[in-house]
């Protein structure tokens, strides 16, 4: 079903004169606090040029929703106007239907680009790049090329990186930025600039953040992506790769509280959605914590002969859990960075189970001051086996706070190694998986000191 207005709807008048000669980010920003139809029909009265800009900006909020919301004979002009790559994100937040009534307005030749992007899955270096890049063939001259950088400069991504290509092949020779261009004259051979090395460049299905990595460690402004045969399929931008990142270091911080990942600001997201995003975890989350209760009720006799061990099982689960989502977060962030691979998760419990130890030893020897001075000045009596009931306090908490280190550092390679996000491994899941295993630790640790005494 058509799903295109024919016509923009009503428009406010006042936003629309505050907004008509703004710059396209301060545009972005005020129609991102508006609702979508108000925003939708701003858009359409703007003029076609400030129009695709503004769609141009990956700030924009529901762009998708947006673009459905102009009027149909504008829908192929705003596409065909925007950045190849930028116009894939945007159809990319629809669905399958929207997206293919979309592209019936856009003629041939700007269709088929925007289609290949789509194909490449979300995420790689493929649905990043743009298409539209300079190349030129390897026997030309610099006075050529700049003739011809100012002849398609207006309908490229940028023109700061010169793709020097083999005229029979296609393939990718050297790549020449533009200030060794300017530097050479203009009868000079364009490959006598060029730098011997062979050009750095990534496949379409690289994950974005070793392209990000990539051009980190390389300084670059922008990286090639080439095909087996090693013909450029398209560039991805050093702004691109900003823009993804962004888009994923705010999904993680999502993931690290137990929320799906969210793409749209707080304030304009739906009731549907919210309650979407943020139930599933949650119940997830919940049934792991009714194995924390099996736990408690497996250990009911042991809890009935000496009750005074229940007052510190919040305090031995939240140290078991914060440990855990400590390695979790330190972990999570340097498998993102590169600084460790799949193959280092040994060297990694190495390292965390003697830091877990001495962690653990630090706030278990807090407990046990905690508790002494308690029992020494008469706040609360811990009865006539308050010593062992401290030392069973502190030999738990080094046993649950090392398990908790452990357990948060493997988690990630485990998730990794299994193909999804390791930022899945967040706070909250990390601290329901050491919750059920701290309170078996503990009470384990608590039949050891304790039998012949208390239980």
């Amino acid at each position: 079903m058509e799903n295109t207005r024919t016509a923009p709807g009503a428009v406010d008048l006042a936003l629309f004169v505050d907004l008509f000669d703004a710059h396209a980010a301060d545009i972005v920003t005020r129609l991102n606090e508006e609702d979508a139809d108000t925003a939708a029909a701003v858009l359409a009265h703007l003029p076609l040029e400030r129009a695709i800009d503004t769609f141009d900006r990956p700030e924009l909020s529901r762009a998708g929703a947006l673009l459905q919301g102009q009027p149909a004979g504008r829908i192929g002009e705003i596409l065909k106007g925007m950045a190849d790559d930028r116009a894939a994100d945007v159809l990319r937040e629809l669905d399958g239907e929207d997206r293919s009534q979309l592209l019936r307005h856009v003629d041939f030749d700007s269709a088929w680009p925007l289609k290949r992007l789509l194909a490449y899955p979300e995420g790689t270096a493929g649905s990043l790049m743009s298409t539209e890049f300079v190349a030129v063939p390897a026997g030309y001259t610099v006075g050529e090329t700049l003739r011809h950088i100012r002849e398609v400069e207006r309908s490229r991504e940028t023109v700061y990186a010169i793709h020097v290509l083999d005229p029979e092949t296609r393939a990718l020779v050297r790549v020449v930025t533009l200030r060794q261009l300017i530097t050479g004259e203009a009868g000079d051979a364009i490959l006598d600039l060029a730098p011997e090395r062979e050009p750095i460049t990534v496949h379409a299905d690289m994950d974005r953040e070793d392209v990000a990595r990539l051009i980190s460690i390389h300084d670059l402004l922008s990286v090639p992506v080439v095909n087996a045969k090693g013909q450029v399929l398209g560039i991805v931008t050093v702004d691109d790769v900003i823009d993804a990142i962004l888009a994923e270091g705010s999904e993680d911080v999502q993931k690290f509280g137990g929320v799906e990942g969210a793409t749209e600001p707080y304030l304009t997201t739906g009731f549907a959605a919210m309650y979407r995003k943020r139930v599933g975890w949650l119940c997830a989350l919940f049934i792991g914590e009714m194995l924390t209760a099996s736990a408690m009720q497996h250990f009911e006799d042991e809890l009935a002969k000496a009750v005074v061990l229940t007052l510190f099982i919040p305090l031995i689960m939240s140290s078991g859990g914060n440990s855990g989502s400590q390695a979790t977060s330190l972990l999570i962030r340097a498998l993102a960075l590169g600084q460790i691979r799949l193959r280092d998760w040994w060297r990694v419990a190495l390292r965390e189970v003697p830091v877990g130890i001495a962690l653990g030893a630090s706030l278990g020897a807090i407990g046990l001051l905690r508790i002494t001075a308690w029992q020494q000045f008469g706040i609360f009596d811990y009865g006539p086996h308050w010593q062992l009931i401290a030392l069973t306090v502190g030999v738990g908490l080094i046993g649950i706070v090392t398990f908790g280190s452990l357990a948060g550092s493997m988690l990630p390679f485990l998730l990794k190694r299994l193909g999804f996000d390791p930022a899945s491994a967040s706070a909250p899941f990390v601290a329901t998986l050491v919750d059920v295993t701290g309170l078996v630790i503990y009470f384990s640790v608590a039949l050891l000191i304790l039998r012949g005494t208390l239980l």
